[in-house]
């Protein structure tokens, strides 16, 4: 098998999320490209996340990272429903700005409890990374 085949589509991760977060009131982050361990994933950004001058907030920010580190596990375990955020660090590099927020997940370390995921994320119309985070993700037991 190829190691940078995702274990899971980005139909059937969209599937899942759509099912599993039917209940939010916002739309959930759309996964838009998969590899082993990587993810991106597209958040359209709603008049709430803002803060003023049309900067997109550090909570909506920080949700997309944490997010799009549970599909980059997914990736490579397969749908892991119960992994849990153990801790997320983040960096605001710049302010950001857009209609919708990208974020790139890649695994940086996996082990047998604990994975850590680095994230960088820029409003969609940028080139410029505007955050960056450390995502660990503790995994359910076998």
């Amino acid at each position: 098998m190829d190691p940078l085949i995702s274990k899971i589509s980005v139909e059937d991760l969209n599937k899942f999320f759509q099912q599993a977060f039917a209940h939010r009131a916002m739309e959930v982050p759309e996964t838009v490209e998969v590899e082993s361990g990587r993810a991106v994933v597209k958040m359209k950004i709603h008049p709430d996340m803002l803060r003023p001058g049309g900067f997109i907030s550090g909570p909506a920010q920080m949700a997309l990272a944490d997010h799009a580190a549970y599909v980059a596990i997914f990736t490579q375990l397969g749908l892991v429903p119960m992994a849990l955020t153990s801790s997320l660090s983040i960096d605001f590099l710049r302010p950001c700005q857009g209609e919708s927020l990208i974020a790139d997940a890649r695994i940086a370390k996996r082990g047998r409890s604990l994975v850590v995921i680095n994230v960088e994320m820029k409003g969609a119309s940028s080139d410029k990374v505007s955050s960056q985070a450390v995502v660990t993700y503790a995994l359910p037991k076998e």
